[in-house]
């Protein structure tokens, strides 16, 4: 069955949806996480036990090939460590998450995500729930 998400085709909607999708998730992994209540740069911040992480939340439903190509920038200027820590990138259609370091996205404007293959160039931040607990 696909994803809800999949037919949600404006991007403030499916926007607003795919970070519901990541409190959801980031509560259910024993984090608190949170909305700033004023325009950031962040989506979200994470807090456990008093680390404090600033968020970017990300989807996609862009197929290329077998991969899918997620946007990580804003209006075309990529996110800088000085504003956010991590990318969280959803790809819908497999219901995946990568937990991505900022720092590991190179200042490059969009990434390409391949959830079934194990070597992929951000596999070992698939599901990587973890490193906002470091």
């Amino acid at each position: 069955m696909k994803s809800k998400g999949m037919y949600l085709r404006h991007p403030r909607i499916r926007g607003a949806w795919t970070e519901m999708r990541f409190v959801t998730r980031a509560t259910e992994e024993d984090l608190l996480a949170t909305k700033p209540f004023r325009d950031a740069a962040y989506d979200v911040a994470t807090d456990y036990r008093g680390l404090f992480c600033r968020v970017q939340v990300k989807s996609t439903i862009c197929k290329r090939d077998n991969s899918y190509v997620c946007t990580i920038c804003s209006n075309h200027i990529p996110y800088t460590p000085k504003e956010i820590d991590f990318i969280a990138a959803y790809v819908i259609p497999t219901d995946t998450w990568y937990i991505i370091p900022i720092k590991a996205t190179n200042g490059q404007t969009d990434i390409v995500l391949s959830p079934h293959r194990k070597t992929g160039k951000y596999a070992k931040y698939q599901e990587a729930w973890h490193l906002l607990k470091r």
